[in-house]
């Protein structure tokens, strides 16, 4: 299975999960952390933080320090992401439930170290904490 279809039946799965069509184990399950928890490690250098939206979603601002790796990009970026388990890989998106289905995905692949933030980038928005907009929107790497 390709690292983009694994991804799409996460989908499938988040999506039934929801809707209680089938139960939803925690062994299954990404790992979460809180978005406190996300912030305080991003800000202190813990962390390797990577903003998933897709870069319209960008331009409305993002965490200062960022890897932006939209999405769709993510089959073709996979060496950016560090897999070894001392540095620790935080995904993040609008809400969650994209970076869960990444992180469950990357998981599959071998990426013990990736984790997900609980309640993205909206609830970031939603409490005033900084946001800065993007310098370049497609360039790797931090900004």
């Amino acid at each position: 299975m390709s690292f983009a279809q694994s991804i799409f039946w996460r989908f499938v799965f988040i999506g039934a999960c929801v809707l209680g069509v089938q139960a939803c184990s925690p062994q299954v399950m990404a790992e979460a952390v809180t978005l406190e928890q996300a912030r305080a490690e991003h800000e202190a250098g813990r962390v390797l933080m990577i903003d998933i939206r897709e870069s319209e979603e960008h331009a409305t601002g993002v965490a200062q320090g960022v890897r932006l790796m939209p999405m769709s990009q993510v089959p073709q970026r996979m060496a950016e992401i560090p897999k070894q388990a001392d540095q620790p890989v935080l995904l993040i998106c609008n809400t969650q439930n994209r970076s869960r289905a990444v992180t469950e995905a990357l998981r599959e692949q071998g990426f013990t170290n990736v984790r997900y933030v609980a309640g993205g980038m909206s609830e970031w928005a939603r409490r005033g904490w900084p946001m800065v907009k993007p310098q370049n929107l497609l360039a790797p790497g931090k900004f």
